[in-house]
């Protein structure tokens, strides 16, 4: 049995900046080690279900005849992301009957979210949108309710895996797996759903897709079978609480009050950094899908394009991201990632101006997803940098959630803005957000790590 560790050595290093290896090949042993892999498959569980409740389901209900203005009603079941962090503290310290004495806190979270995602996929499989809205919206936010929930608990397990110099590395697998689970998710789903189709049959044909969301609940078997092969990462001896009170107080107040507490006036200063560093990106990623539109590109075109190069590009920036942030320090290309993020959406303005030009699409989105990819994963790992690892999965779930709520509130006027000013202004603008993120950066890299010691 993995024995507990003393409170005292709960909380991981912020933001150190590791003495590089001597060698590139000790660098990249990293990504062979068992953690590593098993946060590949772990992260393909993770991002399986995102696009099947979101993108992908839009698709099928407009196919079904569903109007638009209720598809855009829909698409709040992936608020469920954004408000994690309400439920995470159970998911922190609350056992599950006989799963966690049987699997461990951790492992037993993962596997009950799991078979929510799965039960709500075949849910959505069983049912035709056609005739039975309702069920389909109840059943797809049962899988955003696991999904999230698998969320708090994957992150916890994945910070509680590895030192902190191994993050980076996690973070780059994580991200990884993830991106192969968006194709399988998006691409991969219309190409089964069209194979399922029969010949002659009417235009929409809810069996196919059927098929298709039966397959994708399959697909969840890979992160169960790693959950169950798994060890439980070493427990943290907690101080049992004498009553409700004292339990509902370490549990809901002490992992917000652990953070603010170890950075005192700094805190503000991280918190703002969490909030913005995406903004450029998820503001302009609103808009892109309608720009592709009105520059006249098909979704032959767009799909081939944004499935294949950009998701190999992100694959790619993942990984750099990951072994540069071993070798350079998070904080280096933490700011490397804000700067190229920024500078991309400055070549969607150069390429609104192009006309329909499949090869210049391929290589700015080509771009802007190896920018993306570098800087999630030093995002990822600076993140986990931040956390205590007593209270891991309530604290990362807040960041994580900090990091959309902003974006996607101001995302929402990014139709508005492109009315009235056009794409290139848009892009422009976009590109501009990014440069108080750099000042941010900047400042966050001066902040020193705070004393590892718990009141």
């Amino acid at each position: 049995m993995t024995q507990p560790r003393p409170a005292s050595s709960a909380i991981s290093s912020p933001m150190p900046e590791q003495a590089p290896p001597t060698r590139w090949i000790d660098t990249l042993k990293v990504y062979k080690e068992p953690a590593t892999l098993r946060m590949l498959s772990l992260g393909f569980s993770a991002g399986l279900p995102l696009l099947l409740v979101l993108g992908t389901l839009g698709f099928w209900l407009r196919e079904a005849g569903i109007d638009r203005t209720t598809i855009g009603y829909l698409s709040w079941v992936g608020l469920a992301y954004g408000f994690k962090w309400v439920w995470a503290p159970l998911v922190d310290h609350l056992p599950i009957p006989v799963l966690t004495r049987l699997l461990g806190r951790r492992r037993s979270w993962l596997l009950l979210a799991q078979a929510a995602i799965m039960l709500g996929l075949v849910g959505m499989a069983s049912t035709d949108p056609q005739l039975d809205l309702n069920r389909v919206v109840w059943c797809a936010l049962a899988v955003a309710f696991g999904s999230a929930t698998q969320d708090i608990a994957l992150d916890a397990f994945r910070i509680e895996s590895a030192n902190t110099d191994r993050q980076a590395a996690l973070a780059a697998a994580y991200q990884t797996g993830y991106r192969l689970a968006m194709i399988w998710a998006g691409a991969g789903v219309l190409w089964i759903a069209a194979r399922a189709e029969v010949a002659g049959a009417p235009l929409y044909q809810p069996g196919a897709w059927q098929t298709a969301y039966l397959v994708m609940a399959a697909s969840m078997l890979v992160g169960v079978v790693t959950v169950l092969v798994s060890r439980e990462p070493a427990r943290i001896m907690m101080p049992a609480a004498r009553n409700a009170a004292e339990w509902l107080r370490s549990v809901l107040i002490e992992p917000f009050a652990d953070f603010l507490r170890r950075y005192k006036g700094q805190a503000a200063l991280i918190l703002a950094l969490i909030a913005l560093y995406r903004i450029s990106d998820v503001v302009m990623g609103i808009m892109a899908n309608p720009f592709y539109v009105d520059m006249g590109y098909t979704k032959d075109e767009v799909a081939a394009v944004t499935k294949i190069f950009g998701v190999i590009m992100t694959l790619v920036g993942a990984f750099i991201g990951g072994v540069l942030s071993m070798r350079l320090g998070v904080m280096r290309v933490l700011m490397l990632g804000a700067a190229l993020s920024s500078a991309t959406n400055l070549l969607f303005a150069w390429l609104g101006g192009q006309g329909h030009d499949l090869q210049a699409l391929i290589w700015v989105v080509s771009a802007d997803n190896l920018a993306g990819g570098i800087a999630s994963a030093a995002f990822i790992a600076y993140l986990s940098s931040l956390t205590n690892v007593k209270y891991s999965a309530t604290q990362y779930a807040l960041f994580s959630s900090m990091m959309l709520l902003a974006p996607k509130w101001l995302a929402g006027f990014s139709g508005w803005f492109v009315d009235a000013y056009g794409y290139s202004q848009f892009f422009t603008m976009t590109a501009l957000l990014g440069v108080p993120v750099l000042v941010l950066v900047g400042l966050a890299s001066r902040i020193k790590t705070p004393p590892a010691h718990m009141e």
